[in-house]
C-alpha cells in the first residue's frame, strides 16, 4: 500500500510539473502581462466603459485582436470624469509589461506624463479617438472631430433657413475630441449670419444624469412664460444628446426646436424615429476600434503605420437611416 501511495504522489508531482499552464492561468496578473510565452497582449483604455460608444469600439478591437491572433485586454474608468483612475489603468499596465498600449485620453494634457512613462519603459503607445498635445505616438486613430461637428452646425444652419437663436452644450472640459467638434460646430454658425448663438459655455459633464440636470437649467434660462426663446441646439456626444434629449421631452419641447446630436445609441435612434432629433453625427466607432488594433500590432512587428488614421463620421436623418450603410453604423452587428 505504501508503495502504491507513493507511486500516486510522484505521478501526480509529474504531471503538476509538466503542464506550464496551471500556475499562470491560476494568476490574474500573469493573465494580464504581456512578457513571457503565448500571445501577445495589448490594452486597449477608453475614456469610459458605460457609454454605447466604447462598447462598439470595444467589439471592433476584439474583432481585430481574434483576426490577429493577439491578446486584447480592455480596461478604463467608469466614468468619463476619472482622470486619476485612467491615469493608474496605464500605470498598471506599465507594470504588468503588455507590449502596447492603446488610450483614448480623457485630459488632452494630463495624460501626457503615463505616456512618456510608457514609452521609457519600451512600451509603444497608440492614441485612439480624443488627441493628446505635445506628444509623440505610433498613431492618432479618430474621427476628423473638426469636420464632423462642422457638418453637424451646417445641418442645422439649414434646418433653420440660416435663422434664429442656437444653444450649443458642451461636453467636458480636457477632452480633445468634443472640443475639435465644438469648435467646427461654431465655425459653421459663422456662415448663417442670421444665425445668434446665444449660448455656448455650458458642460453636460460626464453621465446622461449630469447632462439632463444642465439641460434642463438651460430650457428654464431660455423661458419666458410658455414661450421657449430657443430655435436649434446641438449637443456634442452620445450623453450630451441622451440628457438633451430627455429634458426636451420632460419640458414637451422635443420635435418643437431643431436638435442636431451626435454619436448614436438605442434611445438616440428612436429621438430620429419620433421627431424629437432633426439629425446625429455618427461615427465609425468600430473601425475605430480595429484600425487602433491593427495599427498597433503593425507597428509593434515593425512596420510602418500611418500617423493620422481617419476612421470618417456620417450624418444620420430619418430619410437615410434604413440604407444599408448607415445601418451598420448606427446598429453594428457584433
Amino acid at each position: 500500500m505504501k508503495g502504491l501511495l507513493s507511486f500516486v504522489l510522484l505521478a501526480s508531482l509529474f504531471a503538476v510539473g509538466c503542464s506550464g499552464k496551471s500556475a499562470e492561468g491560476d494568476n490574474p496578473k500573469a493573465t494580464d502581462s504581456g512578457s513571457g510565452g503565448g500571445k501577445m497582449k495589448i490594452a486597449m483604455i477608453p475614456k469610459g466603459t458605460q457609454h454605447v460608444f466604447w462598447k462598439s469600439v470595444q467589439a471592433g478591437a476584439m474583432k481585430a485582436g481574434t483576426e490577429l491572433d493577439v491578446e486584447v485586454i480592455w480596461k478604463g474608468p467608469v466614468t468619463e470624469n476619472d482622470k486619476d483612475g485612467q491615469i493608474k489603468v496605464v500605470e498598471d499596465f506599465i507594470t504588468k509589461g503588455v507590449k502596447g498600449i492603446g488610450l483614448a485620453p480623457l485630459d488632452d494634457t494630463a495624460l501626457r506624463i503615463p505616456v512618456k512613462e510608457s514609452q521609457d519603459a519600451g512600451i509603444p503607445v497608440l492614441i485612439f479617438d480624443s488627441g493628446l498635445k505635445d506628444a509623440e505616438t505610433v498613431s492618432f486613430v479618430a474621427t476628423d472631430n473638426k469636420a464632423a461637428g462642422k457638418s453637424g452646425g451646417m445641418r442645422l444652419g439649414e434646418l433653420l433657413k440660416g435663422k434664429g437663436k442656437v444653444i450649443m452644450m458642451r461636453y467636458q472640459e480636457g477632452s480633445a475630441s468634443t472640443i475639435e467638434r465644438e469648435e467646427g460646430f461654431l465655425e459653421a454658425m459663422k456662415t448663417f449670419p442670421g444665425i445668434e448663438v446665444i449660448s455656448s459655455n455650458q458642460f453636460a459633464g460626464p453621465s446622461v444624469e449630469t447632462a439632463q440636470t444642465k439641460a434642463e437649467s438651460l430650457i428654464n434660462a431660455n423661458k419666458k412664460g410658455d414661450v421657449f426663446g430657443v430655435d436649434g441646439i446641438f449637443c456634442s456626444n452620445e450623453s450630451a444628446a441622451f440628457g438633451m434629449l430627455r429634458a426636451l421631452e420632460g419640458a414637451q419641447l422635443a420635435g418643437k426646436v431643431r436638435f442636431v446630436g451626435f454619436d448614436s445609441s438605442d434611445q438616440l435612434i428612436k429621438g430620429l424615429e419620433d421627431g424629437h432629433i432633426d439629425a446625429l453625427v455618427v461615427q465609425n466607432p468600430v473601425q475605430m476600434g480595429y484600425l487602433a488594433v491593427k495599427n498597433l500590432v503593425a507597428h509593434i512587428k515593425g512596420e510602418t503605420v500611418e500617423k493620422r488614421i481617419d476612421t470618417g463620421a456620417m450624418l444620420v436623418d430619418k430619410a437615410n437611416m434604413g440604407k444599408p450603410e448607415v445601418l451598420e453604423l448606427i446598429k453594428p452587428k457584433f
